[in-house]
């Protein structure tokens, strides 16, 4: 049986390590390119490129626009589906806005400039809950009527990955200190 000595290097090391894994994600819309504004083209989609990345509850989600000239706004599905720019939830102006998903479901974002949801600036994603973890498998679209559908986790873009796995760290920690 090893000392308590050498092992509480391990114990404190797999703490760390685990602990860092369940880091909240930072999510730039548009991924490498980071830009809130009319898409270059119709074929191209915010909520789409959401469908490739995989947000919880507690990620960050970061607009970088031109303040003055360009807004978010975090809407109902009814806004959104609308471009209904009126009441919105949330309104941000100062052109890098990190919105922190703090719960699951739905989340909705329009840009606040006239015309520029007609044109494609919006955003629709879908957070998992916590009962959806690493090991659990996704959620259906069907989950969350009308949604956008998930897609598997990020491979590329300004994702960090993270997970859930605090508890785990704590107990392997534990399990090894002793």
């Amino acid at each position: 049986m090893a000392s308590s000595s050498s092992s509480l290097p391990l114990a404190i090391f797999s703490f760390i390590f685990l602990c860092s894994l369940a880091a909240a994600n930072e999510v730039t819309v548009g991924g490498k390119s980071g830009d809130w504004k009319i898409p270059p083209s119709s074929s191209y989609s915010f909520t789409e490129w959401a469908q490739k990345a995989r947000f919880k509850v507690g990620d960050f989600i970061v607009f970088r626009y031109e303040a003055g000239k360009d807004s978010v706004l975090e809407v109902t599905k009814e806004a959104y589906n609308s471009c209904n720019t009126t009441n919105p939830l949330a309104n941000y102006t100062d052109g890098e806005t990190k919105v922190k998903l703090d719960r699951s479901g739905p989340f909705y974002f329009i840009s606040g400039a006239n015309g520029h949801c007609e044109k494609g600036q919006k955003l629709s994603l879908v957070v998992i809950s916590p009962r959806h973890s690493v090991i659990s498998p996704a959620p259906s679209p069907g989950e969350f009527e009308d949604g956008p559908a998930l897609a598997p986790a990020p491979t590329s873009g300004s994702v960090r990955l993270g997970g859930g796995y605090v508890g785990l760290g704590l107990v392997l920690g534990l399990w090894a200190w002793f």
